[in-house]
């Protein structure tokens, strides 16, 4: 077996023996890159870039030491190119590493130079609003391979990473991770420093790691996870080892089952795939009971106001004058605002800085901003409530498989609706994590999503890891 298609843990197992050397590492990935991204289409720029990996020139700690990471577009690495897969950020190169690369630098990791595909400004479901154009799902080239995130799943599905970082806004980590089988962490809002990341909505926002297994996502998490003085939603809350929650048994615990996400529109075959998950969870001892998040069928046009009109603020910086594109020969200030932001932002982008902007405008801000954040408020109230009697929640990471490449692009509420089941989990701040629980009978991979209560990641991992080592789904590989 090639170093590229081993895990964090086996890497550093032969790293540790001296079997491999971290070039060995670097080389594999690099041959496989050469071969596979053509294809895939996971990374951008390849073709620019000699496909080195950065490391700090600071004393390196063990933890992930001579491990290649891949990044999303939009996680901040100094001196080269952070561009959100927009034009408007063509060629911008941050002077700073966001803190999320600076721990992982430090704990002695490799971070690849050339960055994974994205939905411009992580608007998306499937990775098809890039400016480098649409990336696709290892397991079948023609679908998709999910989004905002949907570079770094393929990337680390495909074994051209080790593993990688993402973004999840509104399910941008767990939804790829689902149509790409491989594990996906949106962790507690907060656990993570944002300082670095291009912000998409800055309420919703958090950068968490996509692995091959769930004791490769523990670890990088440990090496995330922390409070960030630069960040002033970063939480002040301790960071436990959470490879010691592994191989723990789940007997007794309380699970809850939301009705709401087992109702019309879930596909037949991937409700079948979940049920028999829930079953397999149940046969290691666990207690699944029923529960209700009545606000559920509220999350989607509430994060889509919200969403919105945070994008459409923080998108206001983009106005040729600081960095990036700047559109030629304007006349005048105004002109050259209009047409660089016409010329540099994406049709999605476009549609929803205008959804935003209306939303906030005078008139309007009570009626929609303001009455969604109270019913946010509800939902994050009806997770606390049921986490008073679970220990954790289990559902569908998405109500499909992955779907293929233009299928939904031209209906934007039909892409909106793919993030059914993970968007209430940014609204409330809680805790999700997606793994594989099988395929559909073209050969898709289908997540099942674990979510705890705030900051109990450790839950997260006791359940995954122990789902995870009762079934060989994480060990699938997709043929290219």
């Amino acid at each position: 077996m090639e170093p590229n298609q081993l895990t964090i843990h086996e890497i550093k197992k032969l790293l540790g023996a001296r079997e491999v050397q971290p070039e060995d590492v670097v080389s594999a990935l690099k041959k496989r890159i050469g071969a596979i991204n053509p294809k895939v289409r996971a990374y951008v720029r390849v073709e620019n870039t000699s496909l080195d990996y950065a490391k700090s020139d600071s004393p390196s700690g063990d933890t992930l030491k001579g491990i290649p990471i891949c990044l999303k577009d939009n996680i901040c690495t100094a001196g080269f190119n952070t561009e959100c897969c927009s034009r408007i950020l063509e060629g911008f190169k941050p002077p700073y590493d966001a803190t999320a690369t600076e721990k992982l630098k430090d704990a002695g990791a490799l971070v690849l130079e050339t960055k994974a595909n994205m939905d411009e400004f992580a608007f998306g479901s499937s990775t098809e609003n890039s400016f480098f154009g649409p990336s696709h799902n290892p397991w079948n080239l023609e679908y998709v391979p999910g989004g905002s995130s949907g570079g770094v799943a393929a990337a680390v599905a495909s074994d051209m990473a080790i593993a990688g970082l993402g973004s999840d806004t509104g399910g941008s980590i767990r939804q790829p991770a689902s149509f790409c089988g491989v594990v996906g962490l949106k962790p507690t809002y907060g656990r993570v420093s944002r300082y670095g990341l291009i912000a998409f909505a800055s309420s919703l926002d958090q950068i968490g790691p996509i692995t091959k297994d769930v004791e490769d996502n523990a670890i990088l998490s440990g090496v995330i996870f922390g409070h960030d003085s630069r960040d002033s939603t970063s939480a002040q809350v301790e960071v436990p080892d959470y490879t010691k929650c592994l191989g723990k048994d789940i007997k007794e615990l309380k699970i809850g089952i939301p009705k709401e996400y087992f109702v019309e529109g879930i596909d037949p075959e991937v409700k079948k795939i979940v049920d028999e998950a829930v079953d397999k969870i149940k046969g290691l001892g666990a207690q699944c009971r029923q529960v209700s998040l009545p606000h559920t069928e509220y999350a989607v046009p509430v994060y889509y106001i919200i969403a919105t009109a945070e994008a459409s603020s923080n998108l206001a910086r983009f106005d040729a004058v600081q960095y990036g594109l700047r559109a030629a020969k304007p006349q005048g200030l105004i002109d050259m605002y209009k047409k660089t932001r016409g010329l540099g932002f994406g049709e999605e982008a476009k549609r929803r800085i205008i959804l935003g902007t209306f939303a906030l405008s005078h008139g309007y801000y009570d009626a929609y901003y303001m009455r969604a954040l109270k019913v946010r408020t509800l939902i994050r109230q009806d997770f606390e409530r049921v986490f008073k009697e679970c220990d954790c929640i289990i559902t569908p990471t998405s109500p499909t498989a992955a779907f293929k490449i233009g299928e939904k692009r031209d209906d934007p509420l039909k892409m909106y609706l793919s993030d059914i089941y993970t968007i209430s989990v940014n609204l409330a701040g809680i805790p999700g994590i997606s793994l594989p629980c099988g395929f559909t009978k073209k050969g898709l991979p289908v997540g099942l999503q674990v979510l705890a209560d705030n900051f109990d990641e450790a839950m997260l991992f006791r359940v995954a890891h122990a789902y995870e080592q009762a079934t060989e789904w994480h060990k699938m590989k997709p043929k290219l």
